[in-house]
């Protein structure tokens, strides 16, 4: 799998943002993708040295059509939590 086709965008929340700080970055990636096809992802893009992944898919949530009595989902996505080692940083994410 391509590297850049791996990583979907990053997660830009307050607990991604906690997380930060322990050197962990939260990605939304392919559902496809395996663990080592993000993290080779991540080393090349950015640069740096992962330590960890772990993955959790989440399902969509069932939201409803307020004009017509139906029941729609948004989609279902699966999240990296890459963790790096040392004092590496992405810069995407401190500026």
């Amino acid at each position: 799998m391509n590297p850049h086709s791996v990583l979907v965008k990053p997660v830009i929340s307050e607990k991604s943002y906690g997380l930060m700080d322990d050197g962990a970055y939260v990605f939304v990636v392919d559902p496809r993708a395996s663990k080592v096809e993000i993290r080779h992802a991540v080393e090349t893009t950015f640069g740096v040295r992962v330590v960890s992944v772990n993955t959790m898919n989440r399902k969509g949530k069932r939201k409803r059509n307020r004009r017509v009595a139906t029941f729609g989902r948004r989609p279902d996505t699966k999240r990296a939590i890459v963790r790096l080692a040392g004092d590496d940083r992405i810069e995407l994410f401190e500026s």
